[in-house]
C-alpha cells in the first residue's frame, strides 16, 4: 500500500512488520514485549503486523487471536510459504505506518532497540539500520561465511554493503513507497534499500537468545540467498567467464603457435596426451559451468517475464478495525 508521506508531528504512527514461520511460542513473547517498550513513547500510535508464511504449527490461531485481543494487530496469512524477504514485502504493503519497522519475531532483534530507532527517525533519518555484533553464540561459520558474503557482494555489485547488516530496520514513508515500486521477482532487500539511498544510519546491536523453537533458515536457504542477491544485483560473473574464455583462448593459441613452430623447425613438442586432455577437461569444465551460470541469468529473465504475483494472501486478521490515518 503506497500512501504519501507525512509531515512530522507531535503525534505519529509506525508499523512494526514481522514474518514469522513455525513461531506459535514466540509471537507472544514478542507482543508483550512490545506493549512494555513502546509504552513508554510519547506521542506515538503503531500496529503490529504479523505474516504467516505458511506456517505448519498454530501461528495462525495465535495471531488472529491475538487480532481479536488487540486492535492494534494486524495478520496476514500468506497461501503457502513464500519465503522471509517476501512475507516482509506482503507486511510492507499492507502496513499504513509513517515509518515501517523490519524486525524478526524469534527476539534475536532486540525489541528494546525500537525507541532508538524511532528517535533517529524523527531526527530527520530516512532510513535507520542495525548491524550485527559477530558474537561467538552464531557460530563460526556464520560469522565467517556472512562476513565475505558482504564482501565479496559489494565487490561484485558496487553496492556497498557493510557486514553484519540485518534485516532489522527502520523506512520512513518516502523510501518505503520507493521500494513498493520495485516489481521484480527476486528479491534482496538489503541491496534494494542500499541502491534507494536517502539519509541513513546505523545502530549496532547484540542478537538475543530464542526463546522457542529453532531457526527456520537452513544452509540450503542461505546459499540460495545468497546467489539472489549477487545475480539481482550484478554481471560480474558473466563477466568473469568472459575473461575466463578469452584467458583459456590465448593459452590454448600459444600452445597451437608452440606446437606449429616444433614441427616447422624439427624441434620436439610434449610427448604424449595427457597433458592435452588435462588441458582440454579443464576447459570444457570451465564451459559447462558458465553455460550453467548463463542458464541461471536466463532463467531469472523468464520468471521475471512471466509477472506472476510474489506472493499471495490467503486471510487476513484485524484489518477492519485499523483508524484511518492522516497522511499529510
Amino acid at each position: 500500500m503506497i500512501v504519501p508521506a507525512a509531515a512530522k508531528s507531535p503525534e505519529f504512527f509506525v508499523s512494526v512488520v514481522v514474518p514469522a514461520c513455525n513461531e506459535e511460542g514466540n509471537i507472544p513473547l514478542l507482543h508483550r514485549r512490545l506493549l512494555e517498550v513502546l509504552a513508554a513513547v510519547a506521542g506515538l500510535r503503531w500496529e503490529l503486523v504479523l505474516v504467516d508464511d505458511g506456517s505448519r504449527d498454530s501461528t495462525w490461531t495465535v495471531i488472529s487471536t491475538l487480532a481479536l485481543e488487540d486492535a492494534r494487530v494486524r495478520g496476514l496469512r500468506l497461501s503457502r510459504n513464500f519465503g522471509h524477504q517476501y512475507a516482509l514485502m506482503a507486511g510492507m504493503e499492507m502496513a499504513g505506518g509513517e515509518a515501517v519497522i523490519m524486525m524478526d519475531c524469534d527476539l534475536q532483534h532486540p525489541v528494546e532497540m525500537l525507541p532508538e530507532l524511532i528517535d533517529k527517525w524523527r531526527n530527520g533519518y530516512k532510513v535507520v539500520k542495525t548491524l550485527r555484533e559477530d558474537t561467538c553464540d552464531l557460530g563460526w561459520f556464520k560469522c565467517w561465511s556472512s562476513r565475505n558474503f558482504y564482501r565479496f557482494f559489494s565487490w561484485l555489485s558496487g553496492v556497498s554493503l557493510q557486514p553484519g547488516l540485518a534485516d532489522f530496520r527502520l523506512l520512513d514513508r518516502q523510501p518505503l513507497n520507493e521500494l513498493l515500486r520495485f516489481g521484480e521477482q527476486g528479491l534482496f532487500l538489503r541491496g534494494l534499500i542500499e541502491w534507494i539511498g536517502y539519509p541513513s544510519c546505523v545502530l549496532p546491536y547484540r542478537p538475543g537468545q530464542r526463546i522457542c523453537g529453532r531457526s527456520q533458515y537452513t544452509l540450503k536457504k542461505m546459499l540460495s540467498f545468497a546467489w539472489n542477491g549477487v545475480s539481482s544485483f550484478s554481471l560480474m560473473p558473466l563477466r568473469i567467464g568472459m575473461l575466463a574464455g578469452f584467458i583459456g583462448s590465448v593459452v590454448s593459441l600459444v600452445g597451437v603457435f608452440y606446437a606449429v613452430m616444433g614441427k616447422i623447425f624439427g624441434s620436439e613438442t610434449v610427448p604424449g596426451w595427457a597433458s592435452t586432455i588435462m588441458v582440454v577437461s579443464l576447459l570444457f569444465s570451465l564451459l559447462f559451468f558458465y553455460l550453467g551460470l548463463l542458464g541461471e541469468y536466463v532463467g531469472r529473465i523468464v520468471i521475471e517475464v512471466q509477472r506472476r504475483p510474489r506472493f499471495i494472501i490467503s486471510e487476513t486478521a484485524g484489518f477492519d478495525r485499523r483508524q484511518p490515518v492522516a497522511h499529510d
